[in-house]
């Protein structure tokens, strides 16, 4: 029996998905080998991969000014990539504090560029963003980095900022196709699979062309977007089971009514779960509402003795991945594209209950 999987990554994928997969997997279509087995330069895999582009510039609204990358590494690895990429060595670079996410991508960035914090959240325990007319990004800085959604505190920017002429660089890794996205506002867009996407072992990067050609000579070629936007990122073996099965996820999304079905789903999923929270006095959730996010929900028990027996009897119930991260501990329920809205309920249902019993 499946159980419902509120796992913030690597997560729960479409059923219908995994069935596809599962049909295809040891003859794809007809040729005689799974797509793990075939070669990346076989007209076979140059189809799967040219479909998954076509799909994500469609569902994305992706101009053609910007390149769609296939990468490895997952989102860490484009913590260096982005200055790697984008900055001259020690030159001044602007980011975001709103969390975990953002601490290690500056942790990262500081390596190679001088790292700007222009905000920080740290006042508020990380519950809330910026507030939009707050942000003052320099106008000398290569550009502002900031973490759409903070998977860890569920926190998300409900706006996107005006950066001017500084390129608005983004980790969209827990929110990416959650709903319509206005990609024309950023420079860059960098996602990791394992959450609305696919599988674990790749990173889409999305980048607007004029940005190309800046890399400096060190960069690894395997985080050089200029060079791999050449290859269409092929120039080394790239992840081929994880594009393929990200290319059947965005078929899923186009078949379920694009970006826009997606955000009337987790609307409903997350003001289901966030209305049980705000009307119990048993749970509560840490967040500031302007700038509570859609994708992953925090919450917390009046003891934190009650945490383990929660997650136990949760687990017992069919509902799995609910232990908060242990940076933080409370509970988190991650509720991405696949999860259905029958689970959330399964969920609020539960919390009532435990509620009954504990409170």
């Amino acid at each position: 029996m499946r159980v419902y999987n509120f796992s913030a990554g690597p997560a729960t994928m479409p059923l219908e998905v995994l069935e596809r997969a599962q049909s295809e997997l040891t003859d794809w279509r007809g040729s005689g080998m799974s797509v793990m087995e075939m070669s990346h330069r076989s007209k076979e895999f140059v189809s799967i991969a040219a479909q998954a582009e076509a799909r994500m510039r469609s569902l994305l609204a992706v101009p053609e000014e910007y390149a769609v990358l296939f990468l490895q590494g997952g989102a860490t690895g484009q913590f260096a990539g982005v200055p790697l990429n984008l900055a001259a060595p020690g030159a001044p670079a602007a980011y975001v504090n709103t969390g975990s996410w953002s601490a290690k991508a500056i942790d990262e960035a500081s390596k190679y560029v001088d790292v700007r914090v222009i905000a920080d959240e740290k006042e508020s325990n990380y519950a809330t963003v910026p507030a939009e007319d707050s942000l003052e990004v320099p106008g000398d800085t290569a550009y502002l980095h900031l973490t759409l959604n903070e998977t860890i505190g569920g926190v998300e920017f409900p706006y996107i900022p005006d950066t001017g002429a500084v390129p608005l660089v983004t980790d969209a890794s827990s929110t990416i196709l959650s709903r319509p996205l206005d990609v024309s506002k950023f420079g860059v867009i960098y996602a990791g699979a394992q959450k609305n996407l696919g599988p674990s072992g790749l990173v889409v990067v999305i980048v607007r062309r004029d940005l190309l050609g800046r890399a400096r000579p060190e960069v690894p070629a395997a985080l050089d977007w200029t060079a791999m936007a050449k290859a269409d990122s092929m120039l080394n073996t790239p992840p081929t089971l994880a594009w393929y099965l990200v290319g059947l996820v965005l078929e899923w999304v186009e078949e379920h009514g694009g970006l826009s079905a997606m955000a009337e789903r987790n609307r409903a999923k997350s003001e289901l779960l966030y209305g049980a929270i705000d009307a119990s006095d048993f749970y509560s959730n840490p967040v500031q509402p302007a700038a509570r996010s859609w994708m992953n929900v925090p919450f917390l028990v009046p003891d934190p003795a009650l945490e383990k027996p929660f997650v136990a009897a949760a687990q017992e119930a069919g509902l799995s991945g609910l232990a908060g991260h242990r940076s933080v501990g409370g509970m988190r329920a991650s509720i991405y594209n696949a999860m259905p809205i029958e689970g959330v309920q399964a969920l609020v249902d539960f919390m009532t209950d435990f509620e009954q019993e504990n409170g």
